[in-house]
């Protein structure tokens, strides 16, 4: 476990401290993003907070592999794959953060990192199918293997709409990813409790827990695509890499769903902006639109519709976040009965912190905190909305887009 904190603290020094020339590479490369109607945002901010995050798993695993009890570990061609393929799409979103591209030629570039994924054996050869655990066939393994992980980046895409609310979910999903992971290997290896998917969820919640100062409102920089994508590949190639620690026949006395747990878990972490991703896609195909097509209908977006102040809203999705992580690790330990009545009652909970009066009275969290402005009187601020034009600090002509 020290092994794993000390790569945990690393990652995020790097992430840290590396950050500023991430902005300072931004700005001269004009990978800005200027301020459109559906941003929440109100002054044009710089992105490319990805490459800092790259920077600090690329070292995180640079270090692990001078460390004897990862010696193993480091020798598997899969955790160069994953920091290949995570390589890979932040130059994609490089690219896409200066010029915008496609989205034809972003998927392709996703797929292709995932393929070279897959050549280094970073592949996904179970499901959670009751009576075919084992996916028949490399072809189809191949392709679930590009579905999962393509999917897993652009769901972290989505919920990359509010300062801090990536990074900090994917920081608190991958740490009960990690203590599942870990309680797994003790399980299964009690001998060695090094593993791929240990190493790589470590260094990635270093990454981001390096990088929530840069990026928490009022944030200073974003991570765009280069970011978001990372984070997306590298908490699927960790998933991918746990399952080949399951045993589909072995059980475990404390757990009823041993088989399922690793692909579910990962799902739990990012199931709010899965779920954001799909009813997305739903709504905008309804009204005859392309799925890409950007609107304000997102849950950040409502989240902000209920009263929320950005902080508060970020604050609780990330309540959200532990709920459904942390409640899916606890089956390691607990029988599903007992999992599903405290992942109700912290269910209930966070409702309760979403629907409640916390929304619209109190000031905690209250974004003029932060930023240091002066609070308009409750009167004004609920006061309906004008056609006054809003005063917006000027936008450097570069590319519009968060």
């Amino acid at each position: 476990m020290r092994v794993y904190f000390l790569l945990l603290l690393v990652a995020g020094a790097v992430t840290y401290l590396s950050t500023p020339a991430a902005r300072w590479l931004a700005r001269r490369t004009h990978a800005i993003s200027a301020v459109r109607d559906r941003d929440v945002h109100t002054i044009a901010t710089a992105r490319l907070g990805g490459l800092a995050i790259l920077a600090g798993i690329v070292v995180g695993v640079l270090v692990a592999s001078r460390m004897p009890f990862l010696a193993d570990v480091i020798d598997k061609p899969e955790v160069w794959g994953i920091v290949g393929g995570a390589v890979m799409v932040a130059l994609l979103g490089w690219a896409d953060d200066v010029w915008d591209l496609d989205w034809m030629t972003k998927l392709a570039g996703q797929v292709l990192a995932t393929g070279f994924m897959a050549i280094m054996q970073v592949q996904l050869t179970t499901w959670p199918i009751p009576g075919q655990f084992v996916i028949p066939g490399s072809r189809l393994s191949l392709f679930v293997t590009i579905v999962v992980v393509v999917a897993t980046m652009n769901a972290v895409n989505f919920v990359d709409g509010l300062d801090g609310l990536a990074a900090g979910t994917i920081a608190i999903g991958g740490s009960a990813f990690f203590l599942y992971t870990y309680g797994l290997t003790q399980q299964t290896s009690p001998q060695d409790y090094a593993s791929i998917a240990s190493l790589m969820i470590a260094v990635l919640v270093g990454a981001c827990l390096g990088f929530l100062p840069h990026n928490f409102h009022p944030s200073h920089i974003f991570m765009g695509d280069s970011g978001s994508m990372v984070l997306g590949l590298v908490l699927a190639g960790a998933t991918i890499s746990v399952t080949g620690q399951i045993n589909p026949d072995q059980t475990y006395a404390a757990q009823a769903v041993p088989a399922f747990v690793p692909l579910l878990l990962p799902v739990a972490i990012v199931i709010l902006p899965l779920l954001d991703m799909i009813l997305a896609v739903v709504r905008r195909l309804a009204k005859g639109r392309s799925p890409f097509a950007p609107d304000r209908m997102h849950l950040h977006h409502r989240m902000l519709a209920l009263g929320h102040s950005h902080r508060r809203a970020v604050v609780i999705l990330y309540v959200w976040t532990a709920v459904f992580a942390f409640g899916s690790a606890a089956l390691l330990i607990w029988e599903v009965p007992a999992v599903l009545a405290g992942t109700g009652v912290a269910a209930l909970a966070a409702l309760g912190l979403t629907l409640g009066p916390l929304r619209t009275h109190g000031r905690i969290l209250d974004d003029d905190v932060a930023t240091g402005a002066v609070p308009l009187p409750r009167e004004a601020a609920s006061a309906p909305e004008t056609d006054a034009p809003t005063s917006r600090p000027a936008s450097p002509p570069t590319r519009p887009g968060r």
